[in-house]
């Protein structure tokens, strides 16, 4: 089991930048993968952002490429998601999510809301 707390979320303007963090406890070691999700309201939960736990390889959405990064660090068994640029339609609650030897997103947190607005 891995236990997961997402912080950070907050109300930020257009043009803002806000860094969500996540904190792993339990199982971390077998971590494969640590990605980031959101879901705006009356839509579909969407992927993010992830990033390999033993490479440090990364991926992200199209929509928040070049203005999103995630990051980890190791000793805190933490991980990141720095937000720059934010437009309105980055509103929503952002997840946390951690995939361990079935690759498969199977832990999540309990999310943290994004609010961009002017």
């Amino acid at each position: 089991q891995v236990q997961l707390v997402e912080s950070g979320g907050g109300l930020v303007q257009p043009g803002d930048s806000l860094r969500l963090s996540c904190g792993a406890s339990g199982r971390t070691f077998s971590t494969y993968a640590m990605g980031w999700f959101r879901q705006a309201p009356g839509k579909e939960r969407e992927f993010v952002a992830q990033l390999t736990w033993s490479t440090g390889m990364t991926y992200y959405a199209d929509s928040v490429k070049g203005r999103f990064t995630i990051s980890k660090d190791n000793a805190k068994n933490t991980v990141y998601l720095q937000m720059n640029s934010l437009k309105p339609e980055d509103t929503a609650v952002y997840y946390c999510a951690a995939a361990l030897g079935s690759r498969a997103f199977d832990y999540w947190g309990q999310g943290t809301q994004v609010t961009v607005s002017s």
